[in-house]
């Protein structure tokens, strides 16, 4: 099963768009996704700017309108996992050196078997 995961970190509260972590915080978030490669858990990884680099689409009844992207609670990066269970999945989150006040979010990701047959047909029809 696959698990989506993402870094929510507190530091984007004072993060400057062009803000970078630290050496030793990449040293040891690499040290941790090579851990994640070497169990052949990880699928893919990715981390973002800040959010004061982004924005949001949001939409209404009247269309979609353009706003900056509230630094609290904004994600900062992601990993895709393949793990065998939800507990798993779990264990290797907690296993991340995430900084005191981040906050990482595991999602498991649907697979097509989770829909009903209805919609199973209906993305049936496409090739992607």
């Amino acid at each position: 099963m696959q698990y989506v995961m993402f870094m929510i970190p507190s530091v984007y509260g004072s993060a400057e768009a062009d803000e970078m972590p630290s050496p030793e915080m990449v040293d040891a978030m690499m040290t941790y996704n090579q851990e994640l490669a070497d169990a052949g858990v990880l699928e893919s990884l990715n981390g973002l700017h800040p959010p004061t680099s982004g924005v949001q689409v949001r939409f209404g009844e009247d269309g979609s309108s353009v706003s900056d992207i509230e630094s609290a609670g904004a994600v900062g990066g992601y990993w895709i996992l393949n793990v065998s269970s939800h507990e798993a999945a779990v264990e290797w989150a907690r296993r991340c050196p995430a900084l005191p006040g981040d906050v990482l979010e595991l999602r498991q990701i649907q697979e097509m078997d989770d829909f009903p047959e209805d919609v199973q047909d209906v993305v049936a029809g496409y090739d992607l």
